[in-house]
């Protein structure tokens, strides 16, 4: 049964959908491709941020990224699948099932142990990727425009249609995301985070609730590199390299763990930091980059989120 408050979350975030479909048209072309790729990559940076509310934080993010990019580009160069909402499903389904065999492991390490050993599947995957011919090798390949429902737009409508695809699983999984949050299980992740041994002592298994939020991440990540792929038209092993993996995680920092709303925000902020940047300091973007980091670490600890969620009204407390 669907609560009031899942009923508005879900009504909030057919609106913003609506909004952004509407902001597609009146646009500059540039801007709404800069967005389709913040969305696309928010999406990975918002299962971060489902991991971070349990108290562990994954620099290999990039493995579950480039799985989902790899099945749809694969799928449809191979298999001739060009719908962009079935390739994005079945990226996030490739991505969970590539991640399953490691979530229970994983689940068991905390810290830098946990960081380290999802960046090391990462780099594994992108040493695979780098040798396989099959693949592409290192300089990967091509995918063409993809169709919805069968129809297939001009190449001037295509980025028009992929930013409504990309806004619209998007903002419903931002919206599922929030639901879980706010859960018993969402909550629970929380109180993983302070004190693992009471959650324990309360009847839930701390491993089994990670290892979810892990393949739920993975999941999410798969949607994200799937629909990635799609809007650059292009795939390589860099997709699974750690720097994409610090990008994701930049966004996680930058965003906090308290407003989804924020991560997409904080993925914008990204993208449109790095093209400006590389626009204007071609040769030292990273450190305009890193210096953008800096400030936010010191003025807000945080995140982006934090601000966000002390403008929401407060609920009226019981007696």
């Amino acid at each position: 049964m669907i609560t009031f408050s899942a009923k508005r979350v879900l009504l909030v975030c057919a609106l913003a959908f609506a909004v952004l479909l509407g902001l597609g048209f009146v646009l500059p072309k540039w801007l709404v491709f800069l967005g389709t790729i913040a969305l696309a990559n928010g999406l990975v940076s918002l299962g971060i941020v489902l991991m971070m509310r349990s108290g562990v934080v994954p620099f290999g993010q990039g493995l579950v990224f480039a799985a989902g990019g790899y099945t749809a580009a694969l799928l449809f160069n191979r298999l001739g699948i060009t719908d962009a909402l079935l390739l994005s499903v079945l990226g996030g389904v490739a991505a969970f099932c590539i991640s399953l065999p490691f979530a229970p492991l994983l689940a068991r390490y905390r810290g830098i142990f946990f960081a380290m050993l999802t960046l090391a599947l990462s780099m594994v995957l992108y040493g695979i990727l780098m040798k396989t011919d099959t693949l592409g090798g290192s300089d990967g390949f091509n995918v063409t425009r993809p169709t919805l429902f069968g129809f297939r737009p001009e190449a001037a409508q295509s980025t028009l249609l992929l930013w409504g695809v990309t806004a619209g699983i998007t903002c419903l999984m931002a919206g599922l995301a929030r639901v879980y949050c706010d859960s018993t299980r969402g909550l629970l992740s929380l109180a993983v985070r302070e004190n693992e041994l009471r959650v324990e002592y309360m009847g839930m298994s701390v491993v089994n609730l990670v290892a979810w939020n892990y393949l739920l991440a993975a999941f999410v990540g798969g949607i994200g590199g799937a629909l990635g792929v799609l809007a650059l038209g292009h795939i390589d092993p860099n997709f699974s390299y750690w720097t994409t993996s610090g990008e994701f995680v930049f966004v996680a920092i930058l965003a906090g763990y308290q407003s989804v709303t924020a991560v997409l925000v904080s993925s914008l902020l990204l993208e449109l930091v790095r093209s400006f940047s590389s626009a204007y300091f071609p040769n030292t973007w990273q450190l305009v980059l890193g210096i953008f980091l800096l400030l936010v670490i010191r003025f807000l600890p945080d995140g982006l989120g934090s601000q966000m969620y002390r403008l929401l009204p407060k609920r009226p407390t019981k007696d």
